[in-house]
């Protein structure tokens, strides 16, 4: 190993992450975290799962048509369907990579696929060679790598490189692995497999020990050049290896680790707010690098220490993830020119000069009710846009809380064009308006998770809100902000229903990956 080796950062919050139970993303979400990856310098964004949805076929197209300098990467089951729809999302991308993936643990293979080894490799060899005819780079994972037999995992390993794939990934899918456990067996495969020159080794761990970052840096001592990730950690069940931690570590460990990434750390906080804000996965206070704590200090010895010297008790700098000391940028003596290049800075993006013309107006209309504007303000500001094609727009709200009374809301909302009003009660100002919304709209939804939080500090901090609501088997998350609590509920309220509204053919996720 030399000093200049490069650790490949795969980032999967698009795929992986979109399948943490609640954290379903649109379109045009997605598109705004692959633009935030890109600019964060993500060698590979796997995009999606092609043959899922239509909607995942349609955003990985979509991202593979805009992206220009990530390579994107759609995740293929090994069968041929899979591989040529995955092909199709990708065919005008600029980077591509199919992503094939089977199983090859004894439990899987005689439980889920029921397929002998032999069927196993096989299949296996024949998806490397259709996506290899398909896409220029192609990337293979044994799907429980971690619970499968040795030496039958250098044999597949070994005649799928000879296939064509230049990528081979260890997956840990049900994250049961030790880190010295994981990274021994990495380099254990390096040593055995006859033709592991002619491939880049890659790790993904999932979380449900805790151990996924230690897994993937482990791997990273042992060998592996890849290592699949998502931004906060985000995946199905307990989640991935968190993308923030693996580069910071690395970064910081230089005595350690004797490669490096691309990554510009500088927009790690602006990709973790978007992505927490879109989801509606609120990141813990607590939580290294882009934790709200994890740069603050209490203790009064602690606070001795940092102001004789930083490097008492800070191993990195806030500056180095994006912090700023004081980010209250904005105010309402603000013009259009400090909004526009704020939102740049923070990798905001507006479809149109009318859309901007919107945000503008909203930003003043705030900034009269805040004498701080902060960059999360702006971020949130961002992601309430009402656009014009919205089927269903607040006009106007009146909440009335009464202590001897139960509360009363009257909602006046724009419906396709034609104004109405309902008014009822409820156990709460929220329930009350969520109840005249629903005298309006019929749609039958269920409400699953309710959630508040401040996006800064203060009395006259916005509230952020998120809902998740089911329509059938449809999981939808609708986001709001305001200075007003209420306000900010029915925002997020109406946005998951126009979000219904704008995707009545959304099909359920019944398909999971690696």
């Amino acid at each position: 190993m030399t000093g200049t080796d490069k650790l490949i950062i795969f980032d999967t919050t698009l795929r992986d992450g979109e399948q943490s139970p609640g954290a379903s993303m649109d379109i045009q979400e997605k598109i705004q975290i692959a633009n935030a990856l890109n600019d964060l310098n993500v060698d590979v964004i796997e995009a999606g799962f092609p043959i899922a949805s239509k909607g995942d076929f349609t955003a990985v197209k979509e991202i593979a048509d805009s992206i220009k300098t990530s390579r994107i990467c759609a995740l293929a089951r090994a069968l041929e369907k899979d591989i040529l729809r995955a092909a199709d999302a990708l065919k005008n991308a600029k980077l591509s990579r199919i992503h094939t993936f089977i199983a090859t643990s004894p439990i899987h293979m005689e439980m889920k696929l029921k397929m002998t080894p032999e069927q196993v490799i096989k299949n296996a060899v024949n998806a490397v060679n259709i996506a290899k005819d398909n896409a220029e780079d192609v990337e293979f994972s044994p799907e429980d790598a971690g619970r499968s037999d040795f030496n039958f995992l250098c044999e597949i390993i070994e005649q799928v490189i000879n296939a064509g794939a230049t990528t081979i990934n260890i997956p840990d899918t049900v994250g049961y692995n030790m880190p010295h456990q994981f990274g021994e067996l990495i380099e254990k495969i390096i040593s055995n497999v006859p033709n592991a020159s002619n491939a880049i080794f890659s790790v993904h761990c999932h979380n449900d020990l805790g151990l996924a970052v230690s897994n993937s840096l482990s791997s990273v001592l042992h060998g592996a050049r890849q290592v699949e990730c998502t931004i906060n950690g985000l995946g199905e069940r307990a989640g991935n290896a968190a993308l923030e931690e693996i580069v910071m570590t690395v970064k910081t460990r230089r005595d350690i680790f004797s490669c490096d990434t691309r990554i510009n750390t500088k927009k790690i906080m602006n990709c973790s707010r978007l992505v927490s804000s879109i989801t509606g996965f609120p990141v813990q206070p607590n939580k290294a690098i882009v934790g709200k704590n994890a740069f603050a200090h209490e203790s009064g010895i602690h606070q001795d220490g940092i102001i004789k010297s930083r490097e008492t008790y800070e191993i990195m700098r806030a500056e180095d993830i994006g912090l700023v000391s004081n980010s209250l940028v904005l105010g309402k003596h603000s013009g259009r020119n400090a909004l526009k290049q704020k939102m740049e800075q923070l990798n905001l993006q507006y479809e149109s000069e009318e859309s901007f013309n919107d945000l503008f107006s909203r930003f003043k209309e705030l900034a009269d009710k805040k004498h701080e504007i902060y960059d999360e303000d702006i971020i949130q500001l961002s992601n309430n846009v009402q656009l014009s094609g919205d089927d269903i727009q607040l006009i106007s709200m009146t909440v009335v809380c009464d202590s001897s009374k139960k509360p009363h809301a009257k909602i006046t909302l724009d419906i396709k064009g034609k104004e109405l009003t309902s008014s009822a009660e409820g156990d709460g100002a929220v329930d009350a308006a969520f109840n005249a919304i629903n005298n309006l709209i019929d749609l039958n939804i269920d409400l699953k998770l309710y959630s508040v939080n401040n996006i800064t500090s203060g009395t006259d901090a916005q509230g952020e809100v998120t809902v998740r609501v089911l329509k059938g088997e449809v999981i939808v998350n609708g986001h709001g902000a305001d200075t007003d609590i209420v306000k900010a509920s029915v925002l997020a309220y109406l946005n998951a229903i126009n979000k219904i509204y704008h995707n009545p053919n959304l099909e359920s996720k019944k398909l999971s990956g690696i």
